[in-house]
């Protein structure tokens, strides 16, 4: 988890319960990770953490707060303004929730929380996790930019890199942030884990998405676009137990072929070879590079230097 993540998510339980006003002064001795001891750059940072907090729909409330020095802000966060009300679940209910939170492992993440907040835990749970859902380090940054409508600059593959982020995606076990590259002027998208380093927000509100925006599909049409090389098509035969997850991924109309044993043919523009190589090989033996040649050739060459064979 980042650091800004985990403080934001202290700023909020710490505003949510105290009963009475707290002064930036006072959250900088509570919390932590703390703000910078500089005051100029404290309050820059709070009111950034604050600003994120009011995007998300969280009700931070100034309140007057009587000190040596005069009348100074307090904050709060009103629990009856942030709680929901009873959602009034049924038993069946709970228990597909219980279910459902207990099967998906997210670490640092307590799922019976989540659940005493909706009416407690009902039936019996999944014995074991069935899957586990990782926190990409600078995901916390990236959400934040989204909610913010803030440009994003960042470091990649060794290059600086601006974005006007859209969205938010996930995709075979990694997380995209999609949107619009300015110096580029055109739709990109990049893997998080990737960054070399903890992105810089600009101020909010630089930006204004597309009205008809989705950023899936910026994903879909161009799943890897991540550089900047020739664009190729390349065309992968996915096998019937991979066929659905690829299709809800790229997108029906990436299919060009439909076999009788339910493997799929899907065809997609390659713009980083790097990537694709890594995207098929993410996908084992269930899918194999067709055409064209150069790309089949390459993937094969990856593969005989991971198995230690002379090229």
């Amino acid at each position: 988890m980042s650091e800004r993540l985990e403080r934001l998510i202290n700023l909020t339980a710490t505003l949510l319960a105290t009963t009475r006003p707290l002064t930036l002064e006072d959250l900088a001795d509570r919390l932590t990770p703390t703000y910078p001891d500089e005051l100029a750059a404290r309050r820059r940072a709070f009111e950034r953490d604050k600003e994120t907090l009011r995007d998300l729909g969280i009700p931070i409330t100034v309140e007057s707060v009587d000190g040596w020095n005069g009348a100074e802000p307090g904050y709060r966060i009103p629990p009856e303004a942030y709680y929901l009300p009873d959602p009034g679940l049924d038993d069946a209910e709970r228990a597909a929730l219980h279910l459902a939170v207990t099967a998906v492992d997210v670490p640092g993440i307590d799922p019976f929380d989540a659940l005493r907040k909706l009416g407690g835990a009902e039936g019996v749970g999944a014995r074991r996790p069935v899957a586990r859902f990782e926190v990409t380090p600078h995901l916390g940054d990236c959400f934040d930019a989204v909610s913010r409508r803030a440009v994003v600059t960042f470091r990649y593959r060794g290059e600086e890199r601006t974005l006007e982020p859209w969205g938010i995606l996930h995709r075979f076990g990694h997380w995209y942030v999609a949107g619009r590259d300015p110096d580029r002027d055109r739709p990109r998208s990049f893997r998080i884990d990737r960054f070399d380093g903890p992105p810089d927000l600009g101020p909010a509100g630089a930006f204004t998405p597309p009205d008809d925006v989705d950023p899936a599909a910026v994903l879909a049409a161009d799943p890897l676009a991540v550089g900047d090389d020739r664009p190729v098509e390349a065309r992968v035969l996915v096998d019937a137990s991979h066929a659905a997850l690829v299709t809800a991924d790229l997108g029906a109309e990436a299919v060009v072929e439909q076999r009788p044993d339910g493997a799929v043919v899907v065809a997609l523009q390659v713009v980083n070879r790097d990537a694709f190589r890594e995207w098929v090989l993410e996908l084992l033996e269930h899918a194999e590079v067709l055409s064209p040649p150069e790309l089949r050739d390459d993937l094969v060459a990856r593969l005989r230097a991971l198995a230690g064979e002379p090229a």
